[in-house]
């Protein structure tokens, strides 16, 4: 990974999609500290939770998701610790298609720049 995202001029956008009932795993931890470590400057970082109507009973369109606190604290902590404190964090859900269009956005800039 850290040959492809050094390397790749085009780059533009990394998106890290992680399952928001669990939250970050160990291997998502390693992912983020190697980014870290790596990322070029012109190149943005953004977290993706997938799942995220899988946390609400009842998902209704005023309420499409949601994460536990816990997970986003924990998320928030471990991407501070590895230098990618600032990176935006969007919930997402297949189903009701929560955080596509600022997923679109991102990918958007992307194709743009």
């Amino acid at each position: 990974m850290s040959d492809y995202v050094q390397s790749r001029k085009t780059l533009k956008t990394v998106f890290h999609l992680i399952d928001s009932r669990h939250g970050s795993t160990s291997e998502d931890v390693k992912i983020m500290k190697q980014l870290g470590e790596i990322m070029p400057k012109n190149v943005k970082y953004v977290v993706v939770l997938t799942k995220a109507d899988k946390n609400v009973k009842g998902m209704t369109k005023k309420n499409e998701g949601k994460v536990s606190r816990d997970v986003m604290e924990s998320l928030r902590e471990t991407m501070k610790e590895n230098k990618l404190g600032k990176a935006p964090v969007i919930l997402s859900s297949a189903e009701s298609k929560l955080g596509r269009d600022d997923i679109w956005r991102y990918l958007k800039v992307a194709a743009e720049a």
